[in-house]
């Protein structure tokens, strides 16, 4: 369908650049929510930021249009979806979460 915009008032190419640009919005937010839906909560993940060495930590919660990472060092980041990567499962010497504390079972 092609329109011709020489022929639209002021008002109408005001309407149609509204509706193009709440469309693009639209296809933007669906995209961003499809990449986080690659993810989920808990999981190890990795990203670059600009001019920093590759940042590694768990994905902690979704956004709108970004997910939050806390990384190893404990800093927190807002990353947008795209820039993810899965990362290694997080490996201690003895394979063990150093967060947990075995116990001894009663006999």
């Amino acid at each position: 369908m092609k329109i011709d915009i020489d022929k639209l008032t002021k008002a109408e190419l005001i309407d149609l650049n509204n509706r193009i640009v709440a469309r693009l919005r639209f296809l933007n937010h669906m995209l961003a929510h499809s990449q986080m839906l690659e993810f989920k909560i808990g999981d190890r993940v990795s990203f670059q930021p600009e001019g920093s060495p590759i940042m590694v930590g768990m994905l902690t919660r979704y956004n709108k249009k970004t997910v939050t990472v806390i990384t190893d060092s404990g800093e927190r980041w807002n990353v947008s979806p795209s820039l993810l990567r899965k990362a290694e499962p997080f490996k201690t010497a003895d394979a063990r979460d150093p967060k947990i504390i075995p116990l001894h079972q009663r006999k």
